[in-house]
């Protein structure tokens, strides 16, 4: 199957956790934090901010991580990538975070410094990819790590056992979890689960969801990362345009039931990418009867 059926199924103890980028404006900044005030009921396992390839969002992503961890009671992870970075660099960013409170990252290679498509070369002195970072961290510290993982192939890698084998070396590593960039087939996941769990790697493979903001965007980012759009998807958004509302309950609709779908066979954790938005992901969250809690839990850094 490759498009999830209606109706939509009550998954209310599926675990959750949300990603959030560091604010570029102060508009925007506004915008993340009423979405963290809107998210923060439904006391997801942990949150996790973005980090810029080379640090370009070093400062934005320390400052959004201290307000989480002193502000609210969301276990928070930070992103750490090593393109553009010795390692001496890297481990002095390692230090501050930690210093914040931060307990877990999320080690990640980083786009090369030419952007999406161009080719990748390791800093001189730096780390020399993912599995390398994650390596270093379990040098500083008794960190949680989570790593990145992709149904559908990273773009860069030649074919799919080298991409698996890159995992698995993130895993000999020391990495905790891998996060999948999103899909919307969710057949291709139950295959990619299968190959990882032959090759004998068995840390959580958490399904990465997007709910879908805008459709033509979506379209152009999934085609620079290797993501594939059904067709389906085009067919559900049939007749939405220019009616906001409509659009925005057909991607609520999607993205519960690709949960759903993905609880019916065996799967109980979701990594949420929220945009830093948060009126569609709590529509998803409400279709799947995922509620908000009442009451508060003490400060803490995954």
């Amino acid at each position: 199957m490759t498009k999830p059926e209606r109706p939509i199924a009550k998954t209310p103890h599926a675990r959750i956790s949300f990603e959030f980028f560091p604010p570029k404006s102060p508009d925007m900044e506004d915008q993340l934090w009423q979405t963290v005030k809107a998210l923060q009921p439904y006391q997801p396992d942990f949150v996790s901010v973005t980090y810029g390839a080379g640090g370009t969002t070093r400062e934005p992503t320390l400052a959004t991580v201290k307000r989480l961890i002193a502000d609210t009671s969301l276990a928070t992870a930070s992103h750490l990538t090593c393109v553009g970075a010795t390692r001496d660099e890297v481990r002095a960013v390692v230090e501050e975070f930690q210093a914040a409170g931060v307990r877990h990252f999320v080690a990640l290679r980083g786009d090369p410094q030419g952007g999406m498509g161009s080719r990748y070369a390791p800093h001189p002195g730096g780390f020399v990819n993912a599995a390398d970072l994650v390596s270093g961290l379990r040098d500083l510290g008794d960190f949680e790590i989570s790593v990145s993982a992709y149904p559908e192939r990273h773009p860069e890698s030649e074919n799919d056992d080298v991409d698996l084998d890159m995992l698995k070396q993130k895993v000999d590593a020391g990495a905790t979890r891998a996060l999948t960039q999103f899909f919307f087939d969710n057949d291709i996941f139950e295959r990619y689960l299968e190959r990882v769990r032959a090759a004998g790697i068995t840390i959580p493979i958490v399904p990465g969801i997007m709910p879908i903001q805008n459709l033509t965007q979506l379209k152009r980012f999934a085609s620079m990362c290797g993501a594939s759009t059904p067709s389906f998807l085009d067919e559900r958004f049939e007749g939405t345009e220019g009616d906001a509302q409509a659009r925005a309950a057909v991607a609520a609709d999607i993205a519960a039931e690709q949960i759903a779908d993905l609880s019916r066979r065996g799967i109980e954790e979701f990594h949420i990418y929220t945009m830093n938005r948060a009126p569609l992901t709590i529509a998803t969250l409400e279709r799947l009867g995922i509620a908000a809690k009442v009451g508060e839990v003490s400060n803490a850094a995954a």
